[in-house]
């Protein structure tokens, strides 16, 4: 036992956790990263002896409250219940809200990705809609989407932006470019390339990547289709944290390409909307520098001076309200803590330490 307890001690110690911690709060899994049982295991919660009193307070400042009917489901234990994904792609349409399942948008890339969805290797997808612009491209569009229409996509955990996407480029886009992205159980330090650049012939042509900008992205689902507090929250979580954003010079709207700094965006139904508000912080490494977010066709051979950085922690949170958003900042999106992960915390990954909630 004695022996047990100490290689346990030395897990823990090497994830970056410096609480003691209990037997068989980790699990092993058969890709070399381990599964966070207990709820605190994947990452370190705040305490007022680290972190200081603020940890324990809710913004007193928060003028924005939630419409008086605003009531969720406040008994269910959250963590551990969410399904495990591999690899998350967002898709630019500029509305914050659309229909029920996004796969039947007719003419999108989500309906194009959801009718090849069986080409999509290495684990599970998550196929996420959002109010990022669409591109503004010549010809008679009606709307953001059309087979010809080109959109952009953003793939996750690898914070890369794909350019010019047609709901026509999906087969070849899922089997050259994401079935080759990282996933949320790649190393950071192993990162697999974004397309195949001994193959470029098998590119769908004129597609272009690009690095995110953003050093942490805030991701809020908005559909109200499927629940109306999603539709009401997210936009006033978005006023709330670009109120202690700009003050610290972080806060990025939708056309905001500076280096650094927050993105939020709004996105499609998550699951769990009757714990609204449901959000996900992506981080990138700590160490890691912002990319370049200069385009570069897929395929290319060009080389680069900048170094990549992916997102190294998924950090997913329901039950938000506005006077939680202050600390969240603090804490969650600065420095990868947890405020409330017995109220709040739904699972999520951490690729520098090896570890994921599923």
């Amino acid at each position: 036992m004695g022996l047990a307890r100490a290689k346990m001690g030395s897990l823990f110690r090497s994830l970056g956790l410096s609480k003691p911690i209990e037997p068989n709060a980790v699990e092993a899994r058969s890709d070399g990263f381990v599964t966070a049982k207990g709820l605190n295991a994947l990452f370190t919660p705040t305490t007022a002896e680290v972190d200081g009193e603020d940890c324990l307070h809710d913004c007193q400042t928060c003028t924005i409250q939630y419409p008086r009917k605003f009531d969720v489901e406040e008994h269910d234990a959250l963590y551990g219940e969410i399904k495990g994904w591999s690899r998350h792609l967002i898709v630019a349409t500029g509305k914050t809200d659309w229909v029920r399942d996004v796969e039947d948008e007719r003419g999108s890339v989500m309906e194009a990705v959801g009718k090849h969805i069986g080409a999509v290797s290495g684990g599970r997808l998550m196929l996420s809609a959002s109010n990022i612009p669409v591109q503004d491209v010549p010809g008679n569009h009606d709307g953001p989407y059309g087979h010809d229409r080109p959109t952009t996509v953003l793939l996750l955990p690898s914070l890369t932006f794909v350019d010019n996407v047609t709901p026509k480029h999906v087969p070849e886009f899922l089997k050259s470019i994401l079935n080759n992205a990282p996933t949320n159980t790649t190393p950071v330090s192993d990162v697999p390339p974004i397309g195949n650049s001994e193959t470029p012939e098998t590119l769908p042509a004129g597609l272009s990547f690009r690095n995110c900008p953003h050093k942490y992205l805030i991701l809020l689902c908005s559909q109200a289709t499927r629940d109306a507090r999603c539709g009401q929250s997210a936009p006033l979580l978005r006023r709330e944290f670009e109120r202690h954003l700009r003050p610290l010079g972080l806060y990025r709207d939708l056309h905001d390409e500076r280096p650094g700094g927050v993105g939020i965006y709004f996105i499609s139904h998550v699951g769990g909307h009757k714990y609204s508000a449901n959000m996900m912080v992506y981080r990138r490494a700590d160490k890691s520098p912002v990319a370049s977010t200069d385009a570069t066709p897929v395929g290319s051979t060009k080389s680069s001076t900048a170094p990549t950085a992916e997102a190294a922690q998924c950090i997913w949170l329901a039950r938000v309200r506005p006077e939680d958003c202050e600390n969240i900042i603090r804490y969650t999106v600065l420095q990868g803590k947890v405020v409330k992960p017995e109220r709040q915390l739904r699972g999520g990954f951490d690729r520098q330490k090896g570890i994921v909630s599923w």
